[in-house]
């Protein structure tokens, strides 16, 4: 494990290179995203609205969607296969290429995790947001997301090489399905038609929306978790076997 471990603490280092500041930014914008976003499910739970879940759960389930976020939905240096030179990095190294991917993802989390997630769990008191988990099977659950969540970014990218000069497009199709169907923006319970009840059950769903589901209590941990194995079971073969095939074509594309 220590050459992941090295990897993963290199990409770490990479991503505070410019310095603490460097992050600055994107911590702004993720706060200013962040608490305007408290206050609207304020005053829209405050409503007569009959939505299924408490306000306290919207809350709780709205802020650690947010602490997680890279979590939630995973998304590796794969997406950079033919623009970002990332073949000639992770073919050129003696140790394995999804190993090098996970490692990688995993320590670039760090940083934010530290000047981020860390210090807004100190402020949630003041933002009147409850952090308690309603089931310590969250915890399960997120690692099952995890998990998930690199074997699906790992199907982009194989379909991502496959059709090479799309790249762009497949992001944005990407970004826009995760977002709709994972129920990290908005709970899949919240689908209207009864289309909640049909769509927890499509693997997009046991990204990021179940473990936050189960963290706010307004899931049944226990169906939710057997549909994250489930589809960790039939995913994970199949995003290997297609990446496998794929490796020739990444190889021979990347010169």
């Amino acid at each position: 494990m220590k050459k992941y471990i090295k990897t993963a603490h290199m990409a770490c280092l990479e991503k505070t290179n410019g310095g603490v500041f460097y992050l600055l930014p994107d911590i702004i914008l993720k706060i200013c995203t962040l608490v305007p976003l408290i206050f609207l499910w304020r005053v829209v739970m405050s409503s007569s609205v009959e939505v299924g879940m408490s306000m306290q759960q919207m809350l709780s389930y709205t802020y650690v969607s947010a602490l997680l976020s890279d979590m939630m939905v995973v998304k590796t240096a794969a997406s950079g296969w033919l623009s970002e030179g990332v073949l000639m990095r992770l073919y050129g190294r003696p140790i394995s290429v999804v190993g090098q991917l996970i490692s990688q993802t995993v320590g670039g989390w760090v940083p934010m995790l530290a000047f981020f997630s860390l210090p807004m769990v100190i402020f949630s008191p003041l933002i009147g947001v409850n952090l308690r988990p309603a089931s310590l099977w969250f915890f399960p659950s997120l690692i099952l997301c995890i998990s998930l969540g690199f074997a699906v970014d790992m199907l982009y990218a194989c379909l991502s090489m496959k059709l090479r000069n799309t790249n762009w497009l497949i992001n944005r199709i990407r970004e826009a399905t995760i977002a709709l169907l994972s129920g990290t923006v908005i709970p899949i319970r919240f689908l209207p038609l009864g289309l909640s009840e049909i769509m927890r059950y499509q693997p997009f769903a046991c990204l990021g929306g179940a473990p936050l589901s189960i963290f706010a209590g307004a899931a049944d941990t226990v169906s939710v978790l057997w549909l994250q194995i489930i589809w960790n079971i039939i995913l994970w073969p199949t995003a290997l076997l297609i990446f496998k095939k794929s490796q020739e074509g990444m190889v021979s594309y990347g010169g």
